[in-house]
């Protein structure tokens, strides 16, 4: 009977999620576009609503709601889809929608989607190769054998992601980093703007007068054919008229100098009102922010540097650790074991909820970046591919978060993976983006007021 309410509420739940994401699928991703494949819209709903749901299980755990052999049986459940979805079902549906934009492969979609299918699957199986993440023990058939390549993918998703973000949120928090905007630059800026557009108007004029008089003189009814013909009204032309392919060549020129002029003017402004905003109540706030992130941005820096080196990888949660080191300290009596599991479902829960918020925000800029008519359902696709592996991993790496006695059940359900290795390849991308990301927005920043001086 307790097995029949703990699946009811776990069903409850999914279907929760499962309308979540059917929503933020209709109302973020496609509120722009015509939904023309339902089915992209439930795999991405699915695999939302099967994400959620480990995040779920692991604050059940800490919790102790549902039976433990019930936890267990929803943990395998989960998996199980969760890895079906993301290596069989989405790439092939990914390789059907490439065909299908393909009209020389229309009528053989599925076979060519198959075959994009068997690609993806022999580049996957090929990544494990590599990598010290199995032990040698585990069948080529196993659970193991997918979530540790899934786990491999997602960890670099994630490190790429967090080091990035590492860096460029103190970056857009801090005034610090914010460069002097003044009213004489963007009217300067403004002033050559239109200039630019009245060069332009005016080559446009003499362009529209010329073919008139060409028109008049009888010329563009004789005009000679051919390659030869082409090449001699682009190096002559007639006595008192235009050169209309130069001018054509100069508007070309002016135009796109508009359209950088456009953006650069449309930057300032937007220096101008982060400069404005920083001077208010809630600007000092994120400006607070900034230095805090920038301070724990160098820390983790050094943190990984130090696990690199050293080849080190906790074996202690960091609540716990850094309590025991507090209570040292200040000699005080304390319930380590009571208050390290408060704190940690905390921070577990503010993990998962900024994960989850973070992500589908990244996942709406990406897709208004580059999404068409065309490409939407491959791209929304590929989102959900990201997804599920970026939260299969987020449990991977969030294990370590837990206080020991909550790991077993995670550990039982994922198998037996290197999981020391997660953590090591973890550090080492996320300092590589980190640095990265530092030289890149330095650069940037060096780059940006030169270019606004240039007259």
């Amino acid at each position: 009977m307790s097995f029949l309410i703990d699946s009811s509420i776990m069903v409850t739940s999914q279907i929760l999620f499962f309308g979540f994401g059917w929503l933020f699928f209709m109302r973020q991703l496609f509120k722009d576009y015509e939904v023309r494949q339902y089915v992209v819209q439930v795999i991405f709903s699915v695999t939302f609503a099967f994400s959620c749901t480990m995040f779920e299980l692991i604050i059940f755990e800490i919790l102790g709601v549902l039976n433990s052999s019930s936890r267990y049986f929803h943990w395998k459940i989960n998996l199980c889809v969760i890895l079906l979805i993301l290596v069989f079902m989405v790439p092939f549906y990914i390789g059907y929608f490439i065909v299908s934009n393909i009209r020389l492969l229309h009528k053989q979609r599925l076979l060519f989607s198959c075959l994009l299918w068997l690609t993806f699957m022999y580049f996957f199986w090929k990544l494990g190769d590599p990598f010290p993440i199995l032990s040698p023990k585990h069948g080529i058939l196993s659970i193991e054998q997918l979530i540790s390549r899934v786990g491999v993918i997602g960890v670099t998703l994630m490190a790429l992601l967090s080091g990035f973000g590492a860096v460029n949120c103190p970056y857009t928090y801090m005034s610090y980093f914010l460069r002097n905007v003044t009213d004489t630059d963007i009217l300067a800026l403004e002033r050559r703007l239109l200039q630019t557009m009245d060069m332009i108007i005016s080559k446009k004029k003499r362009m529209a007068m010329a073919r008139r008089t060409m028109f008049q003189k009888g010329e563009v009814h004789n005009k000679p054919s051919g390659f030869w013909g082409m090449i001699r009204s682009v190096t002559t032309s007639a006595p008192g008229s235009e050169n209309l392919t130069l001018i054509q060549q100069e508007v070309d020129a002016l135009e796109e100098l508009s359209r950088q002029l456009f953006l650069e003017t449309a930057d300032l402004y937007a220096t101008k009102e982060r400069i404005e905003y920083s001077k208010t109540f809630k600007g000092k706030y994120f400006n607070f922010l900034g230095y805090f992130f920038s301070i724990y941005c160098v820390w983790k820096i050094f943190m990984a540097t130090i696990n690199i080196v050293f080849d080190r990888v906790g074996k202690t949660d960091p609540v716990t650790r850094g309590i025991e080191i507090t209570v040292n300290y200040l000699g005080i009596q304390f319930d380590v074991k009571f208050w390290s599991q408060h704190i940690s479902f905390i921070l577990v829960g503010i993990i998962i909820v900024t994960s989850i918020r973070g992500l589908l925000i990244t996942l709406t800029k990406f897709f208004y970046a580059i999404s068409s008519s065309k490409s939407s359902n491959v791209i929304v696709l590929l989102l959900a591919q990201i997804m599920g592996m970026y939260f299969v991993s987020s449990v991977l790496l969030i294990r370590m978060s837990m206080p020991l006695e909550y790991r077993t059940i995670i550990t039982e359900v994922l198998g037996e993976l290197q999981f020391n290795f997660y953590h090591r390849w973890f550090d080492v991308i996320f300092l590589v983006s980190a640095l990265s990301s530092i030289l890149f927005l330095y650069l940037a920043h060096k780059q940006a007021p030169e270019k606004h001086m240039a007259p």
